[in-house]
């Protein structure tokens, strides 16, 4: 089948979509953007075309009426399993790795014992993978050196006590090791994997043995399938190290406006709110931009602000919107400076005022501040729709309606659940309107 995709480089985050031919969305994936721009591209469209297959199996599943009532369960435990295998084979690529890191380490008479140190960490890490990916289980994030890191560190402090090893040393072993591994492609496993995680799959669910050949033929059918890369667009922060050519790259404002034209036809005016940038953009009936405002270099009011403010109190990323959300008492903050937000932050606690109103006013401040850029671009207009990562943010989500109310009156506010991917969605629609629709038009030029 013919597949079109998007890829919008990020700053700290890459994201893939892939359309089909009739324009249907079939798959999205992400990955962070690491030091190797080249293998965040092709490991988000990786990811993407895997989640297209997901999305294959569970259409023709469907179609066979193989499982019944059956089906989400049995496609939500082929995906754990099918992840449970991928980050199996990545620790053990992480562990070699980590051996020759020893073994070049210059740790002198404790080299022997930190390689043992560490065989016992990856042990034990092995012995723990399934829980990661157990029914239920809770994630913070789905990246492998995410995953790994928080175990490692977790793991590797007991082993070292343990050890008699000092800790410093498993430390900088991981260092060094992460970033060769998380720069690795593992294109080739993911077929083999796949096979082996429905093998896990039908022990896990007994219920399934009986129906087993009805339940393969049409998993087996879609693997077979080949996802052909027709034509592929990139955009995003990073595009212009995209290794494409210029034909195939296009604006992070053409993809991001067109993007939420897909998402919502009736859209007027798109606010994008990025770990770097926040772009407000007017775009016509059809999804053509007409005008356009970012922020100056400055990364005030952006992702990346709320994660220096995370980090200064000690926080994950994701626990600032709710905690915001708790605020019963309405606080200024006078400036969104990324430099300066550590020492107001401080001040505002040293002055007694509680955390969760800080953060609302932290919140209420970056709004406003895409406020001002919306206004320059003019202005907000019915439809709205708000986009990228901090769309996630339920705070940053609140203060927006809370000022678009008190600014602009009641307007159809749109906030899609994967509104992270619009730029990559509108890059999918670039490339999928490069072949198909021109093809049309030849098609009736040639009549």
């Amino acid at each position: 089948m013919r597949c079109f995709i998007g890829i919008d480089l990020g700053s700290t985050t890459t994201k893939a979509v892939v359309v089909d031919e009739d324009q249907h969305i079939i798959g999205r994936g992400i990955t962070n953007s690491r030091s190797n721009y080249d293998t965040a591209a092709t490991i988000a469209k990786q990811e993407a075309l895997l989640n297209g297959r997901f999305h294959l199996f569970r259409q023709s599943l469907q179609r066979s009426h193989a499982l019944n009532g059956d089906l989400d369960a049995f496609i939500g435990q082929l995906e754990r399993d099918f992840r449970s295998e991928q980050y199996l084979e990545q620790l053990v690529d992480l562990e070699d790795t980590c051996q020759r890191s020893v073994a070049t380490g210059h740790f002198g008479a404790a080299t022997g014992a930190v390689s043992e140190a560490i065989t016992e960490v990856f042990r034990r890490l092995k012995a723990e993978a399934h829980l990661l990916f157990a029914p239920g289980a809770k994630r913070k994030s789905d990246f492998f050196r995410d995953i790994a890191g928080s175990q490692y560190l977790a793991i590797g402090e007991t082993v070292a006590k343990e050890s008699g090893t000092r800790y410093d040393y498993l430390l900088n072993v991981f260092d060094r090791s992460i970033i060769e591994v998380e720069n690795r492609v593992y294109a080739d496993s993911i077929r083999r994997h796949l096979l082996s995680a429905l093998e896990r799959t039908f022990k896990e669910l007994p219920q399934t043995q009986s129906r087993r050949g009805a339940i393969e033929a049409p998993i087996k059918g879609v693997l077979d399938t080949e996802m052909e890369e027709t034509y592929v667009v990139g955009t995003g922060y990073g595009r212009a190290r995209l290794p494409f050519s210029k034909e195939h790259v296009r604006s992070e404002i053409l993809c991001h406006g067109l993007g939420a034209h897909v998402m919502y036809p009736g859209t007027a005016t798109v606010l994008d709110i990025g770990g770097q940038d926040t772009k407000a953009i007017q775009v016509d009936p059809a999804g053509i931009v007409e005008s356009f405002q970012m922020n100056d270099r400055c990364a005030a009011g952006c992702g990346r602000y709320l994660g220096y403010i995370a980090d200064e109190m000690n926080m994950g990323l994701h626990e600032l919107g709710p905690m915001a959300m708790k605020s019963t008492k309405a606080i200024r903050i006078n400036s969104t400076c990324t430099v300066f937000a550590g020492a107001e932050l401080r001040d505002r606690l040293s002055l007694g005022d509680k955390r969760e109103d800080i953060m609302a006013g932290l919140h209420r401040a970056i709004i406003l501040r895409a406020m001002s850029i919306l206004a320059r671009s003019g202005g907000i207009r019915d439809q709205f729709t708000f986009t990228g990562g901090v769309a996630k943010n339920e705070a940053a989500v609140k203060a927006l309606k809370d000022l678009v109310k008190e600014n602009y009156g009641e307007l159809q506010l749109n906030i899609d659940p994967d509104s992270i991917y619009t730029g990559a969605l509108g890059g999918a629609t670039f490339a999928w309107r490069a072949v198909v629709e021109e093809g049309k038009t030849a098609q009736a030029e040639a009549r």
